[in-house]
């Protein structure tokens, strides 16, 4: 069974995927690793699946931001 928390993650991968159609599957859980953790060879690895939540909800937010003020 799945857990509430994975489900909101699954579903925000989702929507970070709508977000960002040009980005590859396996480049945005890697984009997130370095965002929740820094630029680690570990970073894919360890980080935690909060922190990969709080990464998406920060590209989502600066994705938001961007579209309603295109510089």
């Amino acid at each position: 069974m799945t857990s509430p928390e994975r489900q909101d993650l699954l579903r925000a991968l989702g929507e970070l995927s709508e977000a960002f159609p040009e980005w590859r599957f396996g480049q945005m859980i890697a984009n997130l690793a370095v965002v929740a953790r820094g630029a680690t060879t570990e970073a894919i690895w360890d980080v935690e699946d909060d922190e990969r939540h709080a990464a998406i909800q920060r590209h989502l937010e600066q994705r938001r931001a961007t579209v309603s003020n295109p510089g």
